[in-house]
């Protein structure tokens, strides 16, 4: 073999093996840093400001509270009666045309039919009363008015949930208590209070009616719609609360993630009652702790995150 040649594949291997070692640093280095950085965070979850707001992270105080004690009913939504309106014709005649359908919103003085009449032979128009929907239509062109209702009108911006309220717990509930309304599917909720419990009670099903009073101002509760609700009958004061909504498990217990010095931790708590808004805490947190409300379990997310990185 010539020298240039066995210089240049000398040269070769200690280009490699350099090379090699430059690696392997590099890697430790790597690895040292993240074992650091893991365990400078103490499994802790760290965002910025920006990234509260884009997971839209809710905060709040620890602090006392109120634990409600709740009657669990079954009910239905129904059109509120006072803001229901038939519609008939003024005077007897016949129908010339008809102007609105089921379904179609109206507003006071919207043209729903025009009538002529029988004895003067004047064509009149039936207007609708109250703005609203037009629930019911028994009018159509060539027919006879009669004394019967042409129309039904409903403003739906307030709705009642009837409600079948055992004898038993009749003592329970009465006037102006908060009833909390839930769809059965669970996807829409909304709190209320009772306007009415009846006096008496249907042989049917033996049952009395209590009616709670909703606003509906988005259109959400659809008359007919069957809902569960829950009736605020008391309510106990806890030193320490937190929302129920903010409770995650961790290794099979109950965690709190608290706002600390670098990021937000998860704290062990033990737990009293709930009423499924609210949970007494017996310890685990302090009076005036930082905790996440809402979307907690986006941290508890970024937290499993984190171990599986340092677990590879």
């Amino acid at each position: 073999m010539k020298p240039t040649m066995l210089y240049g594949l000398l040269l070769l291997a200690v280009t490699l093996a350099a090379c090699g070692n430059g690696e392997s640093a590099a890697a430790a280095a790597a690895e040292g840093h993240e074992e650091r950085a893991h365990e400078e965070g103490g499994g802790r979850v760290k965002l910025t400001d920006e990234q509260l707001q884009a997971a839209d992270i809710g905060l709040a105080k620890v602090g006392p509270g109120e634990i409600r004690t709740q009657l669990p009913l079954y009910g239905v939504v129904a059109p509120n009666a006072e803001n229901v309106r038939d519609v008939a014709a003024r005077f007897p005649g016949i129908i010339r045309s008809v102007s609105k359908r089921v379904g179609d919103a109206v507003r006071p003085g919207d043209v729903l039919a025009t009538v002529e009449s029988n004895e003067s032979l004047q064509t009149y128009r039936v207007v609708a009363p109250i703005a609203g929907v037009v629930t019911a239509r028994h009018a159509n062109p060539g027919e006879q008015t009669g004394e019967r209702s042409l129309f039904t009108v409903a403003n739906l911006a307030t709705v009642w949930v009837e409600l079948a309220l055992f004898p038993r717990d009749l003592p329970k509930v009465r006037v102006g208590q908060t009833v909390r309304v839930k769809a059965t599917d669970g996807g829409l909720g909304a709190d209320g209070k009772v306007v009415y419990v009846a006096p008496f009670g249907t042989s049917a099903n033996q049952t009395l009616n209590a009616r709670v009073l909703l606003d509906n101002a988005l259109g959400k509760w659809a008359p007919g719609l069957y809902v569960t609700a829950e009736v605020t009958t008391g309510s106990a004061s806890v030193p320490l609360a937190v929302a129920s909504l903010a409770l995650q498990t961790l290794e099979q217990g109950s965690v709190v993630f608290v706002k600390a010095e670098e990021g937000f931790e998860p704290r062990s708590v033990r737990l009293g009652r709930s009423d499924g808004f609210s949970t007494e805490v017996i310890e685990g947190v302090q009076n005036g702790d930082t905790y996440v409300t809402k979307n907690s379990f986006i941290l508890k997310a970024e937290l499993g995150k984190g171990e599986a990185a340092h677990a590879d």
